[in-house]
């Protein structure tokens, strides 16, 4: 298996911070951001990773070098323009295409098992599964509807009609994808969430949302990467053996 970290964006909500350092290097607890997502594959027994990069990609590329440091081995897609979500996934396809793949962002940290949930996506025979959590504030990221076997059957509000009890949580920033994904993308920028998910649900495919209850994080906004900090440097949430 193979992995891909979205580490492109260019960090807006955490500006000034981010004119300088690219958020994906922005320090949590003595480690860089990206560092957290890079553990959860590697303890999840995949070493080869992609990243895509843009802003101060050259900064990311000189921190995290080959990987070896880090137990992985990286390879880096590089962005001019960037490409949003889905597009940087796509550009991706030769990396990827050959078995089922894991994206995560970059700027989210978690205390998941990785490898539990590429075995519940197998178990379940889905083309694509979303970690979905619970979320007072759900509502506003936007929410991901599931049945009682967990199959997505409502996103982002479409189908606006949907004729069974639904359960509706928020996406947790990590995606299990088999190749077949890559038959409902385009060259180009595009995010996923606005186009490849909806294609595919329209399309009737197995979807499946993974619910999820640990520790979660996203440090992308000045509040967030205070609260991640403080709660990773207390030894918090999540356990010394699953830190970077």
């Amino acid at each position: 298996m193979r992995a891909m970290i979205l580490a492109a964006g260019l960090g807006t909500r955490l500006r000034p911070l981010t004119d300088t350092v690219p958020k994906p290097l922005v320090d949590v607890a003595g480690a860089p951001l990206i560092a957290y997502p890079l553990a959860l594959i590697r303890e999840a027994g995949i070493r080869d990773v992609i990243i895509n990069l843009h802003h101060l990609g050259a900064r990311i590329r000189e921190t995290l070098g080959d990987g070896s440091s880090y137990g992985v081995s990286i390879t880096y897609s590089e962005e001019d323009p960037i490409l949003d979500t889905g597009g940087a996934i796509q550009k991706a396809q030769r990396f990827l295409r050959d078995d089922t793949f894991v994206v995560l962002n970059s700027d989210s940290v978690m205390d998941l098992d990785l490898a539990r949930v590429i075995a519940w996506h197998r178990e379940k025979r889905a083309v694509a599964t979303m970690v979905l959590r619970d979320d007072d504030a759900a509502a506003a990221y936007g929410l991901i509807e599931t049945d009682q076997d967990h199959r997505i059957r409502r996103f982002l509000g479409r189908p606006p009609d949907v004729d069974i009890p639904l359960e509706a949580r928020m996406f947790a920033g990590v995606h299990i994808f088999e190749p077949h994904v890559f038959s409902f993308m385009r060259p180009g920028r595009f995010g996923i969430n606005a186009e490849t998910y909806p294609a595919m649900l329209a399309a009737g495919q197995p979807l499946y949302g993974y619910p999820f209850a640990g520790y979660w994080s996203v440090l992308d906004t000045p509040e967030g990467l205070v609260r991640g900090r403080r709660e990773l440097a207390a030894g918090g949430p999540l356990a010394p053996t699953r830190r970077p």
